[in-house]
């Protein structure tokens, strides 16, 4: 066999602390760029945050794609939160929370 293994592994560290949005779901005024997309095409910013993430961007278009980005965004980060209450901001504020995820993603840069 010439497929041996010669090294160990590194080892990884997380970071366990919490940390928070770093804006709310309604402040979409904090980057205007974001708002205006998010009013006016949300389907591109959609696509935009999931390529972001690291994901296909067409991810936003599967059933629960965009909920699961949102989760996926808290625990990455380690930011508090139920996936009860992403799903109720996807379900009542969905272009805001759209926006939100974009605004993370980009200052998380």
């Amino acid at each position: 066999m010439s497929n041996a293994i010669t090294t160990e592994p590194e080892e990884v560290k997380v970071d366990t602390t919490n940390s928070q949005w770093n804006s709310d779901v309604m402040d979409c005024c904090k980057d205007t760029g974001i708002c205006i997309c998010g009013a006016l095409v949300p389907c591109i910013l959609a696509c935009k945050v999931a390529t972001d993430y690291g994901e296909c961007c067409c991810v936003p278009f599967l059933p629960g794609g965009l909920l699961a980005m949102r989760t996926g965004i808290r625990e990455r980060y380690h930011i508090p939160g139920t996936i009860c209450n992403d799903c109720v901001c996807h379900t009542f504020c969905g272009q805001c929370t759209l926006c939100q995820m974009a605004r993370e993603l980009n200052s998380r840069k």
